[in-house]
């Protein structure tokens, strides 16, 4: 160290000054590449990653209150029976028959557009009744006839 020294003190003031300025550079550029440049990598990393976990916290909340209001079966009013006639009339559906069986009813319908017969069976499930069985036949005429077996729900 002292030989470090003794050639330091041996440089004229301005050779002093500028190896002073050259070392103070070379410490800063050091820190700066061993110790700023990837503390911001791994804050950036790490930014990232919690974004990403909260976008699937909010999407797996979603998920689960969907989940949650798919379980909470409404309490239907009146009879089965009751519920489907009125269901049906308010659809636009004439049905053909409606006969119990079981704890269920089975329900025929001759003629109705199929995409409309879908979406009438979705809110029939979001209403708590459940479609055990359904068969479409093509009437060959844009339109299907169907037999289909409903339940309720069970709570």
């Amino acid at each position: 160290m002292s030989a470090l020294r003794h050639w330091f003190q041996g440089r004229s003031k301005r050779e002093q000054r500028l190896l002073l300025v050259m070392v103070a550079l070379a410490v800063v550029t050091i820190l700066w590449g061993l110790v700023i440049r990837p503390l911001s990598d791994v804050m950036a990393g790490a930014r990232e990653r919690h974004a990403a976990a909260v976008i699937r916290l909010g999407e797996t909340r979603a998920v689960v209150d969907a989940l949650g209001a798919a379980r909470k079966v409404p309490p239907l009013t009146g009879s089965l029976a009751d519920v489907i006639r009125a269901q049906a009339e308010t659809a636009g559906f004439p049905l053909a028959s409606l006969e119990p069986e079981g704890d269920g009813v089975r329900v025929s319908i001759t003629s109705a557009r199929a995409a409309a017969l879908t979406a009438w069976l979705a809110r029939l499930e979001r209403a708590g009744i459940v479609v055990e069985g359904a068969t479409l036949s093509d009437n060959g005429d844009r339109t299907v006839s169907a037999r289909l077996l409903l339940r309720g729900r069970a709570a």
